[in-house]
């Protein structure tokens, strides 16, 4: 069973014997509010529906950012697993890396001959995407595997770690266009991030917007792989794989019109 991120107000299921809940809810910005209200909020009210009828097994969609928290979201996904794990429920917290559709937002802009943009050299971050599909199948397999129960379970696709670089390059291969780059620096969304931030003391709806650059700026300098906090630093060898989709393959298929994707608050450029 698994509900939507508008459904804040779980539904009663005291009548219903549910052996296992799925929850995938997330805030659609991540600005604190809403992080606050849907991240933890609504899927504390999903727990006690959960506990309401009965069910056995609870399964979490988080993130795989919240291993270095700085932003509302993240504190909030922590905050609920906390929660989920002195629950009594068997569960199971999956932490994907990134997804196929949230890479693929400059296509467009490939194909309008404008550059695609990246932030410094285009390698200062790397991730395993994984594709909706393979999410899915994994998901279903802590259903049955024990050795995903009791667990929290960072997940990534089929290796090996990405650059924004090599996805550019990718995008450019498939469309058959001359490549073109064009670098930004992470510092300029740090600025903006600041100053928005001042700015909002005086006019609280920049707040938001300021929320909303410092989520950027984190995405422009934080690699979505397995931290090491020995090490400190990300560990792409030992962030897990599953599945079989890649994401050059999916951006064979957007370019070929095969696959469509609707991107709303994931777009980034």
């Amino acid at each position: 069973m698994a509900f939507q991120a508008a459904d804040i107000h779980a539904p009663d299921l005291s009548a219903l014997k549910s052996d296992v809940v799925i929850s995938c809810l997330a805030s659609r910005t991540g600005a604190p509010a809403d992080a606050w209200q849907v991240d933890h909020d609504a899927n504390l009210r999903v727990l006690e529906a959960a506990k309401s009828a009965g069910t056995g097994h609870f399964v979490l969609l988080s993130a795989i950012c919240v291993q270095k928290p700085r932003l509302a979201f993240q504190y909030a996904k922590l905050a609920f697993e906390d929660t989920l794990k002195r629950s009594g429920l068997t569960y199971s917290i999956v932490r994907p890396t990134a997804y196929f559709k949230s890479l693929s937002g400059q296509l467009d802009r490939l194909r309008a001959a404008k550059p695609y943009l990246m932030f410094g050299g285009g390698t200062l971050t790397a991730c395993k995407p994984i594709s909706d599909g393979d999410l899915g199948s994994f998901i279903t397999s802590t259903l049955t595997d024990t050795k995903r129960q009791n667990a929290v379970l960072p997940i990534g696709g089929p290796g090996p770690a990405l650059t924004p670089l090599d996805m550019g390059a990718a995008l450019f291969e498939v469309l058959q266009i001359e490549p073109k780059y064009r670098s930004v620096s992470p510092h300029i969304i740090a600025g903006i991030a600041q100053g928005l931030s001042l700015a909002g003391k005086v006019i609280p709806t920049l707040q938001a917007k300021a929320d909303l650059a410092r989520i950027g700026h984190y995405y422009a300098t934080e690699s979505m792989l397995l931290w090491d906090e020995k090490a400190q630093q990300y560990d792409a060898d030992a962030t897990p794989e599953f599945g079989s989709e890649t994401l050059f393959d999916f951006y064979r298929k957007l370019a070929s019109g095969e696959a469509h994707i609707e991107r709303g608050d994931h777009a980034v450029f």
